[in-house]
């Protein structure tokens, strides 16, 4: 069973991003998730455009940039500008007035579309773009820091978003308080992808390569 592995990199060593961006690389994850936040949309400040482009400069694989911004139909171009075909780039419906505007651009860049789903978020209310979106970012907290705890009401609605990935063709992936025990749970379910921050990957004893070998050979029901 193959998922994709995001590694979430406001929970990076910025002391040394180019080695964390190489020792991730060779570890074997498959994105580099890049959490842009403006203050405003959520009240807090995390990556910038220039972290973004510089470590799409230090790797040849693909960013999945999640933009926590308000109004981001006002400045996507700068990050467009930036990114390359196969790059996701996630907005949060509830932050622009007409979202699939904002869309068009990201397909029209030739980038992957997506939206980011809080928890708040009910499904209804972004059934349409469902429809138009290569990938859905379900956020499992409150966005906008990391650490949090993982929500339980989340998951009937993941279950309900699995069931409508089947028809609508969009890809699913998990942002927040990503622990193994959810991995096991969802991956078997259909869950796409994985975003892998303090609860797993940073900050640990083991290794980049240890624990993403570890996740690797996890044995699913």
């Amino acid at each position: 069973m193959y998922f994709n592995i995001h590694a979430s990199m406001m929970c990076a060593n910025f002391g040394n991003l180019e080695k964390e961006v190489r020792d991730l690389e060779e570890a074997g994850v498959d994105y580099f998730h890049i959490d842009i936040m403006d203050g405003r949309y959520v009240p807090n400040f995390a990556m910038s455009l220039y972290d973004m482009k510089f470590i799409a400069g230090a790797t040849k694989k693909p960013l999945d940039v999640h933009l926590m911004l308000e109004h981001p139909n006002n400045n996507i171009e700068m990050f467009l500008s930036h990114l390359r075909p196969g790059d996701i780039v996630y907005i949060h419906p509830e932050a622009e007035y007409h979202p699939s505007t904002t869309l068009q651009k990201v397909i029209n860049a030739g980038i992957t579309p997506g939206i980011a789903i809080n928890p708040g978020t009910s499904v209804e209310s972004v059934l349409e773009l469902l429809r138009i979106v290569d990938k859905v970012l379900v956020m499992s907290v409150n966005p906008g820091n990391a650490g949090q705890m993982f929500l339980p009401y989340v998951g009937t609605k993941i279950s309900t978003l699995l069931d409508l990935q089947k028809s609508m063709h969009f890809d699913l992936i998990w942002d927040g308080a990503c622990s193994a025990e959810k991995i096991e749970q969802y991956a078997p379910m259909g869950m796409s992808g994985f975003v892998l921050g303090t609860t797993l990957l940073f900050g640990k004893k083991k290794g980049y390569a240890e624990t993403i070998r570890d996740i690797r050979n996890m044995e699913f029901k």
